[in-house]
């Protein structure tokens, strides 16, 4: 175990967990929400330092990040946990660790390992990902800080609800981040993930201020996000709150775990989103999860040529060089080699 940051002590061996927005009260013996962080006779401890459940090298593409160094290679890692209760989660296995035995699950794998494996394979960055990063955050703050010493950038795929201090401590060695924004109601949130839309919102415009690369995946469930009206208010959140060259990726649901009554998204559906978002302003649209699409690619915003050709998570072909447009000379928004 490795005592926690970002808590306070409480009366009665209480503490409060101040890591996420959740702000957990605690008791003695208890866990808080995520499952992974316990108090000990009145101190936070870390159940997962040090404990990584996967790892992988994955496309950039498949975190997914289309404007940041597109084509290389992410060293993706994990410990279990996960601060959100989403029905559809596809890596419940390790989020919802509630019933693990924490101090043996997965296998030890120190901060400075993990750099070395991610340096090995010629990873341009490490990604905080499957799970969600927030909860085993002193694990992956010591993981960046070793990473940005040798070269390597710092990915952050989560949910958004990391609480503003601690996205403000690990920002300097944050270079990029994938936020889920997975609807724009409230009662949707409450009822899909446990959470609530405010603190994503707060923590995507945190994002933003700090100047770390975001950009924003929205899966689109039949029945429960889909509507054109909810749809418009998200690309309208995205344009006018954050920037209109935020990339958004529309993504497909597929029946997983405790919502297996939805259907598969139709591939239209993400064809009228990314519409929806182009008539919002923005520049770049993406369509998931269904490769072949046209909206998997990159276009120039100047002349509307197609400067990155791509195919499921593979580049195909690219007319950019250092991000500017080869054909009109436009620069598109995002961190390039």
């Amino acid at each position: 175990m490795r005592e926690a940051r970002f808590w306070k002590e409480l009366p009665g061996q209480k503490v409060q967990c101040r890591l996420c927005r959740f702000f957990c009260v605690i008791e003695a013996g208890g866990r808080g929400r995520c499952g992974v962080r316990k108090n000990r006779d009145g101190k936070l401890y870390s159940l997962v330092y040090g404990r990584a459940v996967a790892e992988n090298i994955d496309p950039i593409e498949k975190k997914p990040l289309f404007h940041f160094f597109p084509g290389s290679r992410s060293y993706s890692i994990a410990t279990a946990g996960c601060n959100f209760r989403c029905l559809h989660c596809q890596n419940y296995q390790i989020s919802q660790a509630a019933g693990f035995d924490l101090e043996r699950s997965g296998f030890s794998l120190s901060p400075a390992a993990a750099v070395e494996r991610a340096a090995a394979a010629a990873c341009t960055s490490i990604s905080y990902t499957y799970t969600e990063p927030t909860v085993y955050f002193e694990y992956a703050l010591d993981m960046a800080t070793l990473a940005r010493k040798k070269g390597i950038r710092n990915v952050f795929v989560t949910n958004g609800y990391t609480a503003s201090e601690a996205l403000e401590t690990i920002a300097p060695f944050l270079d990029a981040a994938n936020v889920d924004l997975k609807g724009f109601r409230e009662d949707f949130y409450r009822e899909v993930t446990g959470a609530g839309l405010k603190g994503v919102l707060d923590t995507l415009l945190l994002y933003k201020k700090l100047g770390i690369w975001l950009e924003v995946t929205t899966l689109v469930i039949p029945g429960c996000n889909d509507s054109d009206e909810e749809l418009r208010d998200i690309a309208g959140f995205i344009a006018g709150e954050l920037d209109r060259n935020v990339p958004w990726h529309i993504t497909a649901f597929y029946p997983t775990y405790k919502m297996l009554d939805r259907p598969r998204t139709p591939a239209a559906t993400l064809r009228k989103g990314r519409e929806i978002g182009l008539q919002a302003g923005l520049h770049h649209v993406y369509v998931g999860n269904i490769p072949g699409e046209e909206g998997e690619s990159t276009f120039c915003p100047g002349c509307g040529a197609k400067v990155i050709d791509r195919s499921g998570f593979f580049l195909r072909d690219t007319r950019l060089k250092d991000g500017v447009c080869e054909l009109c000379g436009e620069k598109l928004a995002g961190i390039w080699k």
